[in-house]
């Protein structure tokens, strides 16, 4: 079983931090497996670095076509892209991948498939708190904004996968520290180093609660709050947009769960499989930013989360 950690050569903050991470000691090449690609190997961590030169979310089914390739199992994607912001902010950021909300035959102009979500790395957390240390380290804070991003974009796996992005513009997609920072996560992260990984996921720990957020912005900022605190695992992060509701037109006195259209459930559903998926073991606690939702919206949401069987966790349920 190994890993792969992708990226692409079309992007300065996606090829940068490969290129820290590959002049590290241990890296030797690989014969090319997949068409276009360069493969590099770390053989005593089990760890696979590709390099493309398409977008980093075209390369679809990666996890599939390496074992086809090699007979080698997959267990875990790790990306390395660039991120854009409006607010063009420097940022780090992490975050599990999927477009749950999409209906079928919906165009998915940054890649997946319509309804799917791919199974949240279990290092999400671990590692956003790794980050978060190593980026104040490297005196990157509070320059940076370290961050959790909500679940959005492809490209498709059944692997646990998660992006490390460096934003938000050219001039910090191009940042040396930064790309050194993303390269040092990654090999601390996996015990490249000779030091304990960071993140691996066992079921049968005490602390087996993962937090599945529910609402919010993009990034996520109460379920960041808690996100924070050791110990605490992670899923998928469905913000308020990816979440449709329509609002139904009788009474909100009035309004049944069914009533209401748009393709909320679904994407709470298909978050709430992946993540189980990923933390086998593990309890999946639904955690609601509150403050976000109208008071129909999250009568609709808390009535249907307990038609599925989905706990509702409070912050100190994670801790």
């Amino acid at each position: 079983m190994v890993t792969l950690i992708v990226a692409t050569t079309t992007d300065p903050a996606s090829i940068n931090p490969a290129n820290a991470l590959l002049a590290m000691p241990g890296w030797d090449p690989t014969p090319s497996c997949l068409q276009d690609m360069k493969g590099f190997g770390n053989g005593a961590g089990g760890v696979r670095v590709l390099l493309h030169n398409k977008g980093i979310v075209e390369e679809d089914d990666l996890d599939r076509r390496w074992e086809e390739a090699t007979g080698e199992r997959v267990d875990e994607l790790i990306f390395l892209s660039k991120h854009t912001a409006v607010s063009n902010r420097p940022a780090l950021t992490v975050h599990p991948i999927g477009v749950p909300h999409l209906r079928p035959g919906d165009a998915a102009p940054q890649g997946g498939r319509p309804g799917w979500a791919a199974p949240p790395s279990p290092r999400i957390g671990p590692w956003l708190r790794h980050l978060k240390k190593l980026a104040q380290a490297h005196n990157l804070v509070p320059e940076f904004e370290i961050t959790l991003e909500g679940t959005h974009h492809g490209p498709i796996t059944n692997t646990p996968t998660m992006f490390l992005e460096i934003g938000s513009t050219d001039e910090y997609w191009k940042r040396q520290d930064a790309a050194q920072v993303i390269a040092l996560l990654v090999w601390e992260g996996l015990g490249l180093g000779g030091g304990a990984a960071v993140g691996n996921w066992n079921g049968e720990k005490d602390k087996n609660r993962v937090l599945l957020g529910i609402g919010g912005g993009h990034y996520a900022p109460r379920h960041m709050d808690i996100v924070l605190k050791d110990g605490v695992w992670v899923g998928h992060l469905l913000s308020g947009y990816s979440l449709p509701m329509e609002d139904p037109s009788q009474s909100k006195a009035e309004t049944n769960t069914k009533e209401i259209g748009g393709t909320w459930r679904e994407a709470i559903k298909a978050g709430f499989e992946a993540t189980q998926s990923a933390f086998p073991g593990g309890e999946i606690l639904a955690h609601l930013d509150h403050k976000s939702f109208k008071s129909w919206q999250k009568n609709a949401i808390t009535g249907f989360l307990g038609e599925q069987n989905i706990k509702i966790g409070k912050p100190n349920d994670f801790y």
